[in-house]
């Protein structure tokens, strides 16, 4: 672990929702696992200070930030092209824009909450998967990582808008990873579109702010970045089109 020998040495990864906790954890992972990696977010400040973690923690690895509206297909588009034409290829985006709104009951459920996690959690997942498809199928090592919840599979009822929507990119990803099952032709595919989920996650902040919590079931980001990379680990074939549990089934 960490050696920058394995299946990510040179490897050129963006990375969506860099500036979160989850974002963090990744970038960290990534460049100590030797890959080159490039994060956006929609906050400048909080990407700049992920990507300096990052880069302060490995030292001559390359870290970078940009700040991206993943809300706009074009601006999304520019990204991408902007990664391949600075770096010569991508061979990964991991899709970690995450948001939560639920209600009390499924009576209560605000349509409002519907139309902030449609934005959010499935318009992401199109802009970056169209912006980034092709360049993905060009690398030998290509891989689409959406971080989708338990929820998805199994809506409670105050949970309806969160759940639908993770329902919704999570046939959005496994439509790309069809898509690379078909380029791939007889001999399988070469890149992979896989869903990692998790019930939620858990962090530090999290762990001091109720420090009596049991985050039972929680996944720490820690381990969901060892995941992430495991992604690379294991051949396009095997992960491709794939619900990669860290958490039980439902």
């Amino acid at each position: 672990m960490g050696n920058g020998n394995g299946a990510l040495s040179g490897a050129v990864i963006a990375v969506a929702g860099a500036g979160g906790p989850a974002g963090r954890a990744a970038l960290l992972r990534l460049a100590e696992a030797g890959a080159i990696v490039v994060g956006s977010d929609n906050d400048p400040e909080r990407l700049s200070e992920a990507v300096d973690a990052a880069r302060y923690a490995h030292g001559g690895a390359t870290v970078v930030g940009d700040t991206v509206d993943l809300l706009d297909l074009n601006s999304t588009r520019d990204w991408a092209l902007r990664v391949e034409k600075d770096f010569g290829r991508v061979d990964g985006l991991v899709h970690l824009v995450g948001g939560w709104r639920g209600s009390e009951t499924f009576t209560r459920t605000s349509l409002d909450d519907w139309d902030f996690l449609e934005m959010l959690l499935i318009r992401t997942v199109q802009h970056t998967s169209l912006a980034f498809h092709e360049a993905l199928q060009r690398s030998d090592r290509g891989r689409y990582v959406l971080i989708s919840a338990s929820g998805a599979s199994k809506p409670t009822a105050g949970n309806a808008a969160y759940a639908s929507a993770k329902a919704a990119a999570e046939a959005w990803t496994l439509a790309m990873a069809d898509y690379f099952r078909k380029a791939g032709g007889p001999e399988g595919p070469t890149s992979a579109a896989a869903i990692l989920v998790v019930k939620a996650l858990v962090h530090d902040a999290m762990r001091a702010d109720r420090p009596h919590a049991k985050f039972a079931g929680f996944t720490d980001v820690r381990d969901l970045a060892e995941a992430i990379v495991d992604v690379w680990e294991k051949p396009a074939a095997e992960v491709n089109g794939n619900r990669l549990w860290l958490t039980e089934k439902p």
